[in-house]
């Protein structure tokens, strides 16, 4: 079962999150002599990344990706690479070491071996990956009923190009085996919308209706949920 930290609001939430993975990432460095971090994008990880840039952390032995991204250019509003750099990779945090998941090939599919060869030089496993998780159940960029869903779940390979079934651009995602090759996993809840979905996750069930059961139902990987009311 996964631990629970429960908060009334995401801003606590957000500020513990921050906490814990500056811990991890500290005694990871500590102990192995680097650090690694794949999160999320959208709007919940702004609060959890803003607060984790001002960890007093030696940032030069941090590298930090991205669990998905949409196939845009850097510098749109929907780009998670560009979230990731306003709001965590400011002042010292800029010294981490960043392996992008979007590139300048036309479409994501014909971008995915170039993120692929990146994502082989990351420091397997990694220390923390930030899960988010959708009103629909999705993780990552792995959605209920899309086309790469069933190759996402099962495939040997780190990342994976998709189109979501219903989302105007193409994405490009960390796999189910990917996910799960990892220390810790947490995953961020807000709301009674997403708590409810979550409960129904938690519950059993086939993955390929509710995704984050992939990480949810397993027992390899440690995964702690911070859940917030709003």
């Amino acid at each position: 079962m996964p631990t629970e930290h429960i908060f009334a609001t995401g801003p606590e939430a957000a500020a513990d999150i921050a906490a814990r993975i500056a811990g991890i990432l500290s005694d990871a460095i500590a102990a192995r002599g680097m650090a690694s971090l794949a999160v999320s994008g959208g709007r919940s990880p702004r609060p959890v990344l803003e607060a984790l840039s001002h960890s007093d952390l030696d940032w030069s032995k941090v590298v930090v990706t991205l669990v998905d991204e949409r196939w845009v250019a850097r510098d749109s509003v929907d780009s998670n690479e560009r979230l990731v750099r306003e709001a965590l990779l400011q002042s010292r945090a800029a010294q981490a070491r960043f392996v992008p998941m979007k590139n300048d090939a036309d479409d994501a599919y014909s971008g995915q071996p170039e993120v692929e060869s990146a994502f082989a030089t990351l420091p397997w496993p990694l220390d923390i990956i930030l899960l988010g998780m959708g009103d629909d159940g999705h993780t990552a960029s792995l959605f209920p009923d899309g086309r790469e869903l069933d190759e996402g779940l099962v495939s040997k390979a780190l990342t994976i190009a998709a189109t979501p079934p219903v989302a105007p651009y193409q994405r490009m995602s960390m796999t189910a085996h990917a996910i799960l090759q990892s220390r810790h996993i947490f995953i961020q809840i807000g709301g009674s919308a997403k708590r409810a979905v979550y409960d129904r996750a938690l519950a059993g069930g086939p993955v390929d209706e509710l995704p984050v059961r992939l990480a949810l139902l397993q027992q390899d990987v440690p995964v702690e949920i911070w859940i917030s009311e709003t």
